[in-house]
């Protein structure tokens, strides 16, 4: 039993950080239907459908359906929905109709901009939204343009993580108020709340503003990827002096007269010397040099390489719920466990009646897969 046992979630159907919202809730142990539109691209055969009772279709647009679907929000505990401001409201499923017709409901709404701004009509993607707000610019090398951390910030940490976050606060405060409310997940807002820490650094005079000159952004020699003699990659961490004096000893340049670790004209040299020890050795060989000590050093797995690795292996980090090879739940409670499920539920007739459906509403949503 997971610690969100009886919560009950209509997810829209959507693509991007709302079916990962969805994935988020049905892991905890919320009961989650995803909505389909007739003959849409669901998602069941990917990881991040897991866990889902299963998917109904409804056409939006036909009036029946939508009653049936509505019928379906007002026994429910959470909705989710990812369209572009307003097309909701346009279907006649805004938060004004879903929350009159169910007071506690708590209206998530996921989307790159949010429901009000300049830009809240206009098509984006993640690299887009973190690019507005900042956080982009700092995923670079000095003098390099900068790279896409795949749609992690954006799409999923940005966004799908704050939705989720802001649809269990506000579950809290309809439990102890019994009002629901309208939850707006933006990516722009939430990337750039991510970047809080940054921030600071920056109020402080910590952070330069250009990338590539600060201690988390490769611009500090102790802190950056190296490559090794066989073309693969050993991360390096080593901020704190203990631990920096672990990894020069590791290195075997404890003894050599180098500049002080935060001396940073001293910076290049280090880097330099850094890459010519580091690139005499495989990545393996390094690895077994830095495993058994607090250097913060450790290899660049590719995805096939990380299932492997014994301390995932250990803590069961990668799972195959339905024969997918996927990251297993997170994070882990210990008296009500998240569990991946598998992608093989269905939506039945008895299932959307004791959800407050007529027998003639469950008839109009036909179960999919």
């Amino acid at each position: 039993m997971g610690a969100l046992d009886g919560v009950k979630v209509v997810e829209l159907a959507g693509i991007g950080p709302g079916p990962f919202v969805g994935m988020m809730l049905a892991d905890a142990g919320a009961g989650v239907v995803r909505v389909d539109r007739p003959g849409g691209a669901s998602m069941p055969s990917m990881a991040v459908g897991r866990g889902r009772l299963g998917t109904i279709e409804a056409d939006l647009k036909d009036p029946a359906a939508r009653d049936a679907v509505l019928r379906l929000i007002a026994g429910a505990d959470v909705l989710v929905e990812g369209f572009r401001p307003g097309v909701a409201e346009r279907l006649g499923l805004g938060p004004d109709i879903c929350l009159e017709a169910n007071p506690r409901l708590v209206y998530a709404r996921m989307t790159g901009w949010g429901q009000d701004g300049p830009l809240a009509p206009r098509a984006g993607h993640d690299i887009n939204y973190i690019s507005i707000s900042g956080v982009l610019h700092s995923f670079a090398r000095a003098g390099e343009r900068p790279v896409p951390p795949l749609n992690l910030v954006g799409d999923y940490g940005g966004g799908a993580m704050f939705c989720a976050f802001g649809i269990l606060a506000a579950l809290l405060s309809a439990r102890t108020t019994g009002r629901g409310q309208v939850v707006d997940a933006a990516m722009t807002d939430g990337s750039a709340t991510l970047s809080t820490f940054i921030h600071g650094m920056r109020g402080m005079g910590g952070w330069a503003g250009e990338p590539g000159a600060n201690l988390l952004d490769t611009g500090a020699p102790f802190y950056d990827v190296y490559t090794t003699s066989d073309d693969r990659y050993l991360a390096v961490g080593a901020i704190e002096s203990q631990f920096y004096a672990l990894f020069l000893a590791g290195l075997g340049l404890a003894d050599e007269d180098l500049p002080e670790q935060m001396d940073r004209a001293g910076w290049p040299l280090l880097r330099k010397r850094f890459a010519e020890v580091i690139a005499g050795r495989t990545r393996d060989e390094w690895a077994a040099v830095f495993e058994p000590v607090d250097a913060c050093v450790t290899p660049v797995l590719t995805w096939d390489e990380a299932v492997e690795h014994p301390h995932n292996r250990a803590r069961c980090t990668f799972v195959r719920p339905d024969g997918t090879l996927q990251p297993a739940a997170a994070p882990r409670l210990s008296a009500t466990p998240s569990v991946a499920g598998d992608a093989t539920g269905r939506v039945d007739a008895a299932l959307l009646e004791g959800w407050g459906l007529t027998p003639e509403q469950a008839a109009t949503l036909a179960p999919q897969g």
